[in-house]
């Protein structure tokens, strides 16, 4: 039994993560001991249809800036939080975040704690935090950034700064670039093909699976090493559905992003970003 107290906000913020209702949630933390990615997996091996863990989901409300460096070779994209969508929303709120993107890329900065301690004009891009949040009254604060250096680099924006993604490739492709961060920003894919995805969301997926058949009534009885077999059939699906190159296209469905690459050019994605308001 959890010794962990529940609250009410927890309870909430499981909900908003996941759509699943209150008292799944409730018990979803309770068997978990209030471990939130725990507890989401606890409720798919339930069989619940509920939103994959992503990391992109910690601001409810700000800005999401994706921008390129001017010969395309590096992008950066950032998230500059806030407590309300009225200020998010306000136009010097937005130039405030378009100026912190600028300050990573004027000083090519790699981590999130060098873009703090960078210069923005005569202070650092700390002080000037602190100096707005003084203004605002208000919570706000740079809680993301992400970096892709390759030989050409796409970013889009999309919606009113609610999502940034960064596309790497092997070569100069602005078309498919914008093309493909649509994608990314619409299907939000794990990783780039099957061979990129990380081991350990390889193993949580395969155990989910095997746990959903173990509970299915027509696989009763049947052996753990017949069931990884079949597991490993229903992973096929799983990077279908969430890596890149194999996902539908979004502006024709009739084939592949793989396939629209190798129409573009034979262009390689080598690497994407996508950070997202929650």
């Amino acid at each position: 039994m959890s010794t962990v107290t529940i609250s009410a906000q927890d309870i909430n913020k499981l909900r908003q993560m996941t759509g699943a209702g209150m008292m799944d949630c409730r018990k979803a933390l309770t068997e978990t001991n209030g471990d939130f990615e725990a507890a989401i997996d606890w409720l798919r091996k339930q069989g619940q249809k509920v939103a994959a863990k992503r990391g992109d989901r910690e601001a409810k409300e700000g800005v999401v800036i994706a921008k390129t460096t001017a010969d395309n070779k590096t992008g950066i994209v950032v998230c500059v939080s806030c407590e309300t969508d009225f200020v998010s929303k306000n136009a010097d709120f937005v130039a405030f975040g378009q100026s912190i993107a600028d300050a990573a890329i004027a000083n090519n900065v790699n981590s999130l704690e060098e873009l703090m301690n960078s210069k923005a004009g005569a202070a650092t891009v700390a002080e000037l935090v602190n100096d707005k949040l003084a203004a605002i009254g208000e919570k706000i604060g740079v809680t993301k950034f992400e970096r892709i250096d390759a030989a050409y680099v796409a970013s889009y924006i999309h919606g009113a700064y609610r999502i940034g993604v960064l596309v790497g490739m092997d070569k100069e492709a602005a078309e498919a670039g914008k093309d493909v961060a649509m994608q990314i920003a619409a299907l939000n894919p794990v990783a780039v093909d099957a061979a990129s995805v990380p081991a350990e969301v390889i193993a949580r997926e395969r155990d989910i699976i095997m746990e959903l058949m173990r509970q299915d009534p027509k696989m009763a009885g049947k052996p753990d090493e017949m069931l990884s077999k079949i597991a490993e059939g229903k992973m096929g699906a799983f990077f279908k559905e969430q890596t890149l190159t194999a996902q539908a296209f979004v502006k024709d469905q009739s084939k592949t992003v793989a396939d629209y690459l190798k129409e573009s050019g034979n262009v390689t994605v080598t690497s994407f970003k996508r950070v997202a308001l929650g």
